[in-house]
């Protein structure tokens, strides 16, 4: 068995396998059934090493965009299985890339006596099925689906020689930590707050994928005093709000590429310069609205930011330090509107959500990118 020369792969191998230990074991004692094996040792360093070697090389001038699924093709819903197992090598991974770059595309991988093969490919894993994801060039995903939502949460990432561990105790540990926070790493254990978070999730990932920046405010339904915090007339309000989303969400179980297109829809409104209003009922209220500091309130000097990443501190810092006038204003308006979150992608890719603490007293600013990719 080849050893994995990538470092980083074997340096990450045994908090991913505790991991996948930990939360398999909880899974079987609550279901009673196991969901996927837990990946050993070998096989993670095995998987990690292949993708980052694929991910440095080039086919026909592009990246490769993989996705690697540790399971054996009996646990795969209809898979695509070939006729010879392919060896699990950068060469081989760079070469068939372009036929399973789309998204919800995996290659499945097993072992045999003679070493770790792609058998396949598959769309459906079980939920915590190891997955390794390439990103872009060095950049890996460690992660796995979860229950009950089947977005795909992440346990690590790797860039190069850095290593990111997602803290699951990190929204146990933060005071008043959203729920959106929550769900992204995993942590939520009651289905109906996770389902409604859900939707805001999708709309983070989509928000971070246009890749423009942009900023979404999340205010209350109920009251109308968001608008002591934005710059009037609005250039870009909606008579009426836009209900597209707010409406398959009442409907109970909507048709995922409806969702899909409505949250695209909103997401997109978010590239315009200025700030997307939305209610937390999943209206639209208003695009490319400017923020400002609501009348007799003080200005934001300083926020608390913490990061649910293993070795992260948290740290008091200026809204300036994350970025510029989105950061600024997501914070001041947050300050003055304390039931509002405030969702701010740059376009590096970093992404912070800002949420009033009230038993901090402050403005939270939760880095979650790590989350996201």
């Amino acid at each position: 068995m080849a050893q994995p020369t990538y470092p980083a792969a074997r340096a990450v191998a045994a908090s991913v396998h505790a991991h996948f230990t930990r939360h398999l074991a909880a899974a079987s004692a609550r279901d009673g059934v196991a969901l996927a094996e837990v990946p050993a040792l070998e096989a993670i360093e095995a998987l990690i090493d292949a993708a980052f070697w694929a991910s440095l090389r080039r086919e026909e001038g592009q990246t490769p965009r993989i996705s690697l699924a540790f399971l054996p093709p009996q646990h795969a819903r209809h898979p695509l299985v070939f006729q010879s197992r392919l060896p699990l090598g950068p060469p081989m991974l760079a070469k068939v890339a372009p036929a399973v770059e789309r998204p919800g595309i995996h290659l499945g991988v097993w072992r045999s006596a003679d070493g770790f093969h792609v058998w396949g490919t598959t769309r459906d894993v079980p939920a915590f099925c190891l997955v390794v994801e390439v990103v872009a060039s060095g950049l890996l995903v460690v992660k796995h689906r979860s229950e009950p939502f089947g977005k795909f949460a992440n346990v690590a990432v790797l860039e190069g020689d850095q290593i990111k561990i997602v803290d699951q105790r990190g929204g146990k540990i933060v005071p008043d930590c959203p729920a959106l926070v929550t769900t992204l790493i995993g942590a939520v254990d009651r289905p109906v707050a996770a389902g409604v978070t859900a939707v805001l999730v999708q709309l983070a990932a989509s928000m971070r994928q246009h890749g423009r920046g942009g900023a979404l405010l999340v205010v209350p339904s109920e009251s109308g005093a968001w608008k002591e915090s934005v710059v009037t007339p609005l250039p870009y309000a909606l008579d009426p709000p836009f209900s597209e989303l707010s409406e398959l969400m009442r409907g109970g179980a909507p048709d995922p590429d409806d969702l899909k297109r409505a949250v695209d829809a909103i997401a997109g409104l978010t590239a315009v310069d200025g700030a997307t209003l939305i209610t937390d009922r999943y209206e639209v209220l208003a695009f490319g609205a400017k923020i400002t500091r609501r009348k007799g309130s003080a200005q934001v000097e300083h926020i608390n930011l913490t990061e649910p990443v293993e070795g992260s501190v948290p740290l008091r810092t200026t809204p300036a330090q994350l970025g510029g006038t989105r950061h600024l204003s997501a914070a001041q308006f947050v300050h003055d509107q304390r039931e509002a979150t405030a969702l701010v992608a740059s376009q590096d890719g970093r992404f912070t959500i800002f949420k009033w603490s009230p038993r901090e007293q402050f403005v939270h600013a939760h880095r979650v990118d790590a989350l996201l990719l």
